[in-house]
């Protein structure tokens, strides 16, 4: 069961990505010759033949903007996966994206001033959506948490973003 809601880096902010990422560096749209980069645009993975793009992104400095706050010394930016194209979004899912079993991601808690609150490590097993479920109940059920993001532990990367329901 599917509590939280992911949420996709927001189609405004896609279309200024999509010209200058926030490193400042120009958009460069190529085909994946591959299939499963993930997508932070729709929050599924890139199928071989897709027009996709790597762009520097700064979840929490956008999060930081839209909420009247200065992230200070916790806006950081880093690689992410969108569609070279407007792709219409996340489809409606009962499942949380880029959480499977035998995977390992980073919880990590963000209160309303933008600066980090704790963390988890999460290890899915086949039960990832409950056990992320679990994880973002945790997170929330401390009131100074405002918002979590998920991050890829291999990489490091954001994946997405989950705030107070």
């Amino acid at each position: 069961m599917t509590t939280y809601t992911a949420r996709a880096i927001p189609s405004a902010v896609l279309a200024r990505l999509r010209v200058t990422d926030d490193a400042g560096r120009p958009f460069v749209p190529f085909v994946a010759e591959e299939g499963g980069g993930p997508l932070r645009c729709c929050l599924r993975a890139a199928v071989a033949g897709e027009r996709i793009a790597l762009v520097s992104y700064a979840p929490l400095r956008r999060w930081a903007a839209e909420a009247g706050v200065d992230p200070g010394a916790y806006d950081e930016q880093g690689p992410v996966f969108v569609h070279a194209e407007e792709c219409g979004g996340p489809a409606p899912s009962e499942a949380y994206p880029f959480v499977r079993g035998g995977v390992l991601r980073a919880v990590r808690r963000y209160d309303a001033a933008g600066r980090i609150v704790g963390g988890r490590l999460l290890e899915l097993s086949e039960a990832a959506g409950e056990e992320a479920d679990g994880a973002f109940a945790e997170a929330f059920a401390d009131p100074a948490v405002a918002l979590v993001h998920v991050r890829a532990v291999e990489y490091g990367c954001f994946l997405f973003e989950v705030r107070r329901p």
